[in-house]
């Protein structure tokens, strides 16, 4: 299939498959008319790293999924390489998981700080107090 074909089926455009292409993630075999031409294995290809990217890896961390499907595996994950970066991206999701827990822990803390101010605070804020007069009117 020519590159328009390739792009279409993968859900991607031509210029990121060139790009791929200068990243040396895709090779394309040059017909007699010098027209790039793929089969099955670069949509495949294709298809991994853009799912991976989905997911949120770096382009780079698909260089081993790709190697491992170039080297026949019909997974590209089923390399020693390609487990490293799961457990690589796990940690790191891991660790913006437990950062955002603590984020949270805090605006919490912070709310109810607040709401306890608020409810019991004299006099009372007068912007408060104006922005519920002009709701009511």
């Amino acid at each position: 299939m020519r590159i328009g074909e390739l792009a279409a089926r993968a859900g991607t455009t031509t210029r990121t498959l060139r790009y791929y292409e200068s990243r040396g993630l895709l090779t394309a075999r040059r017909s007699g008319n010098g027209y790039r031409s793929y089969g099955e294995a670069e949509l495949q290809l294709v298809r991994q790293i853009r799912l991976l990217q989905d997911f949120g890896f770096e382009l780079e961390d698909t260089r081993p999924f790709v190697e491992c499907l170039r080297a026949g595996h019909p997974e590209g994950d089923s390399c020693p390489a390609s487990l490293e970066v799961y457990r690589r991206k796990l940690a790191e999701l891991d660790a913006c998981l437990a950062r955002l827990g603590e984020v949270r822990e805090q605006v919490a803390g912070q709310l109810a700080r607040a709401e306890l101010a608020a409810a019991t605070a004299e006099p009372r804020c007068e912007l408060t107090d104006e922005w519920r007069n002009e709701d009511d009117g």
